[in-house]
């Protein structure tokens, strides 16, 4: 399905990373705010399965590809901080592209 475990860890990382933006900015202030509890329930389980199967991905990458452990630590650094997986994923698509030359 996948070309790559890179490929894995970068489409996981995005709808990590928007799971947890829509958990943050539209679940939580509906549960704050206007007393709905359900939007946080029902974001909050996709966001954490997402999460769990974007750390397995990242474990599987650093296997495969032979991450170093710092870049493994990043790339879990960057699952818990918002927005960093689109900045994750902007580093995984430089080190994607065939280089030219």
């Amino acid at each position: 399905m996948f070309k790559s475990p890179l490929a894995l860890v970068r489409v996981l990382g995005i709808l990590e990373g928007v799971s947890f933006l829509l958990l943050l900015g539209i679940a939580m202030p509906l549960k704050y705010m206007a007393g709905l509890p359900q939007a946080v329930r029902v974001v909050g389980s996709a966001h954490g399965l997402l999460f769990v199967l974007f750390v397995l991905a990242v474990l599987h990458a650093a296997v495969q590809l032979r991450w170093p452990l710092m870049r493994v630590a990043g790339a879990l650094l960057a699952a818990v901080v918002p927005f960093g997986p689109f900045i994750l994923d902007g580093h995984l698509r430089r080190e994607a592209r065939p280089s030219a030359g």
